[in-house]
């Protein structure tokens, strides 16, 4: 029996909020509540991808201290752009 898409964008929301590693529930939870609805059926596997990946790793992607690999790449950057201009200053 396949996921139903409501059921799996809530999957994939509790997910991005509960990633194990507060840094990475900063970076991806907001992003989730904002793009996820939004977002086509290969864009929202590459994100469900990514999301079995460590957390560790992943963080490396986002603070550029190693590359996300060529496929992650876009969508590291999507997020990246969301969470700097989320947390930029106002005004």
């Amino acid at each position: 029996m396949s996921e139903a898409p409501d059921d799996r964008l809530k999957r994939m929301r509790m997910r991005a909020w509960r990633r194990g590693m507060k840094e990475m529930d900063l970076i991806f939870g907001p992003w989730a509540d904002d793009s996820l609805a939004g977002l086509d059926t290969a864009t929202l596997d590459l994100f469900d991808a990514m999301m079995t990946e460590n957390d560790q790793e992943i963080y490396t992607w986002f603070t550029g201290h190693t590359a996300p690999p060529d496929a992650y790449a876009p969508l590291v950057a999507q997020i990246g752009t969301h969470a700097r201009a989320r947390l930029a200053p106002k005004g």
